[in-house]
């Protein structure tokens, strides 16, 4: 069900589809329901509502003047379909919009027949002045506001009509439409009554009974095949339509055109503008256009469309832009809304680094939640700590894995501090944790992480379509980095980092913004080749329990156990504060052999399990 507004004048009217549940506000500022027209209508004046095929009303208690009804004033109302209510000079009438606006056949409807097609190019229009000026321009100034304040699709296809109606004073209907003919390059051209064509909304400028029926084969031809502005005219002659050419237009119309909308952000979208001779020679509407009827309204449509794609483009990219700010930091950010942004998300082999962050305790707390909806709620926080600490450090995010951030450095701009602005996001990471756990009441409170940081080539880049881009990141390095962020759990130390990370910590990072003890040389479950592990760790500190003479000492003995001195490495070990973690697994791997290497020692580690 639908309800038309109706103002005095035909440029002052609008048509809107009902909901079929909830109340509508209708008034002078009432949004997509406004009725700016009608100045005895209060900002809010009616409130209506569809009962099954009946409409219900009643005015509001603030709104100053009556309402209508069948000529007398009443505070509540029922409207059948054809029925209306009055407010000031504006009708507003029911209407049942079940009348087809396409045959489901294809087949020809009416008796007209068409007597010219002609398609106009862009530039035939170009120069040319309009002589209604003011007026034109005065509509065109408007239609900034009504794509961005519109609610929605439905509500900017309403503004729309209504925008167009009042800017094509000679047209009887306009529609916004889309279609979809399909078929490869070079395949035979689907046959109009084929195509996938829709009326996305439509509006007459006068209350008319009977369908609204554009030619489907005009939109087709202009939205899909020529993507040119395409004028029908019909004849009013009493001849049956040929059968090779079954268009679908009836309804007191003579005349058609149809301007596609260019853009990703209007897909197959067109603008249809229809109307009728009034006693005009259909030869004078087809003769050259310096003095052509349809010239101005072709030349307007044109320019509608033009914004209209161009400000709705602008819109698709500030929604991708985003999406984008959520996995990018401000200065690849720069590069992406550049002329080489498209060029910058091709995949490509690069040197990265990358960090895998875990979410620990997450597994328990859904065993043992009631909410799982609160539980989600309060990963998404921790995810957010995660995302925000690594897009501080200039880093982007690849994915997120249930409650895992996967963020890397070094592409797609090159980064020479990629490892140590890594282990700043890392620290950054551990830092925000450790503060939480202090607050029992903290939403996150229970929760750790384990953090994992690998450095060396891997492919990087964007995958998909334009508007669904996922950017992803593959190969052995990352799979270090998760293998690593697993052996926090064994290792039982917060942050893990492999050799190449280390080593340019070392060289590149002062003491004062991060620390790197080597643990051991370990053989992962389910891996041939040793690594050498190292703990990423604050400065030191107060609050923290190692200082630096404990670091050296726990390296001092690292160096003892590799080099088979294990009484030595032992009573080094019991030189590290007790409360260090990280010394546990040297300490029992020491005491699982009595203090003496096996005859097959080779200082490397097994791991038994993931983690």
């Amino acid at each position: 069900m639908i309800l038309i507004a109706q103002g005095p004048n035909s440029t002052e009217s609008w048509r809107r589809p009902l909901p079929g549940a909830g109340t509508v506000v209708i008034g002078r500022e009432a949004g997509a329901w406004a009725v700016p027209w009608e100045p005895f209508l209060g900002r809010r004046h009616v409130e209506v509502f569809l009962d099954g095929e009946r409409l219900k009303g009643r005015r509001v208690a603030a709104a100053a003047n009556p309402v209508f009804r069948g000529g007398k004033p009443v505070e509540a109302f029922e409207l059948e379909p054809g029925e209306a209510f009055v407010i000031g000079r504006t009708v507003f009438t029911l209407a049942n919009p079940s009348t087809r606006t396409f045959s489901p056949t294809g087949s020809g409807y009416g008796d007209r027949v068409l007597v010219e097609s002609r398609t106009v190019m862009h530039h035939e229009l170009d120069g040319m002045a309009f002589r209604d000026a003011p007026h034109r321009l005065d509509v065109l100034s408007k239609l900034p506001d009504v794509i961005s304040s519109a609610t929605d699709d439905t509500d900017l296809f309403a503004r729309l009509t209504d925008m167009l109606l009042a800017g094509v004073r000679r047209a009887d209907a306009v529609a916004l439409v889309t279609a979809r003919a399909g078929g490869a390059a070079g395949d035979p051209p689907v046959p109009a009554s084929a195509a996938t064509v829709k009326v996305l909304h439509w509006d007459r400028r006068f209350v008319a009974e009977g369908a609204f029926e554009p030619s489907r084969r005009l939109i087709v031809e202009a939205c899909d095949r020529q993507k040119q502005t395409v004028l029908h005219v019909w004849s009013r002659q009493q001849e049956a339509p040929r059968a090779a050419e079954p268009f679908t237009m009836r309804g007191g119309i003579d005349w058609a055109f149809c301007t596609p909308v260019h853009g990703e952000g209007c897909p197959g979208w067109g603008i249809y503008v229809a109307g009728g001779f009034d006693g005009v020679d259909a030869q004078t509407l087809l003769a050259p256009w310096d003095g052509n009827e349809l010239r101005d309204d072709l030349k307007f449509a044109e320019l509608v469309a033009d914004i209209l794609g161009a400000l709705r483009q602008v819109q698709v990219f500030r929604e991708r832009q985003g999406v984008f700010r959520r996995f990018f930091s401000p200065g690849v950010m720069s590069l992406l809304s550049g002329h080489e942004g498209p060029r910058a998300l091709e995949p490509r082999e690069t040197d990265i680094t990358v960090l895998f962050c875990d979410l620990r305790g997450f597994s328990r707390t859904v065993e043992e939640a009631d909410d799982l909806l609160a539980v989600l709620n309060r990963v998404s926080t921790a995810l957010g700590v995660m995302t925000q600490n690594i897009l501080q450090y200039r880093g982007a995010i690849a994915d997120f894995l249930g409650d895992a951030a996967l963020g890397f450095w070094g592409w797609p701009l090159s980064h020479p501090g990629k490892a140590e602005d890594a282990c700043r996001a890392a620290l950054g990471i551990r830092a925000a944790f450790e503060g939480i756990a202090r607050d029992p009441k903290h939403p996150l409170s229970g929760f750790r992480v384990g953090i994992g940081i690998a450095s060396g080539r891997a492919v990087a880049g964007g995958i998909g379509p334009p508007e669904q881009v996922k950017i992803t990141v593959f190969g052995p390095v990352v799979n270090l980095a998760s293998r690593l962020q697993d052996m926090t759990k064994l290792l039982r130390v917060p942050i893990l980092i492999d050799e190449a990370t280390a080593a340019a910590v070392r060289a590149h990072t002062s003491p004062d913004v991060a620390r790197v003890r080597r643990l051991a040389k370990v053989k992962p479950y389910g891996l041939e080749t040793p690594i050498e592990v190292a703990e990423l760790i604050p400065p030191a500190g107060p609050e923290q329990v190692l200082s630096n003479e404990d670091v050296a000492a726990y390296e001092t003995a690292l160096d003892a156990f590799l080099s088979e001195d294990w009484n030595e490495a032992y009573k080094l070990l019991h030189q590290v504060p007790p409360d260090d973690r990280g010394k546990d697994m040297l300490t029992e791997f020491i005491l699982k052999y009595n203090r003496t290497p096996p005859t097959d020692w080779n200082g490397v580690i097994p791991l038994g399990s993931k983690g």
